[in-house]
């Protein structure tokens, strides 16, 4: 493996890893559909600004959330929209699991 092939390989780690807690995978989710401020993220989330600031800001150095200045709020939004992509397989993939686990457990 040459050094370009590690060095992408380090990236996608990093991105997989910021997309590894349960808040910002809500985030995403939020995002998916519609830009929102840190305000709106806190309101529907339920969390501290300054936790949800702090996941922000994660998605952010890796490059699958921006975000842009509207008066005094941060406006954030998808950056990496195919992360979407992985999310619903994952999910998919998990509700075919478990309504399986539930057949087996009925027979």
């Amino acid at each position: 493996m040459d050094k370009r092939e590690k060095e992408l390989y380090r990236k996608k780690g990093e991105i997989l890893k910021a997309i590894s807690h349960p808040i910002r995978l809500a985030i995403i989710d939020l995002l998916k559909n519609s830009e929102k401020s840190v305000a709106e993220i806190v309101n529907i989330i339920g969390s501290s600004q300054s936790n949800i600031s702090k996941h922000l800001s994660i998605l952010k150095k890796v490059g699958i959330v921006d975000d842009r200045k509207e008066g005094l709020n941060r406006i954030y939004y998808l950056r990496l929209p195919c992360v979407i992509n992985f999310s619903l397989c994952v999910a998919e993939t998990l509700r075919k699991k478990i309504e399986l686990d539930r057949k087996l457990l009925l027979k």
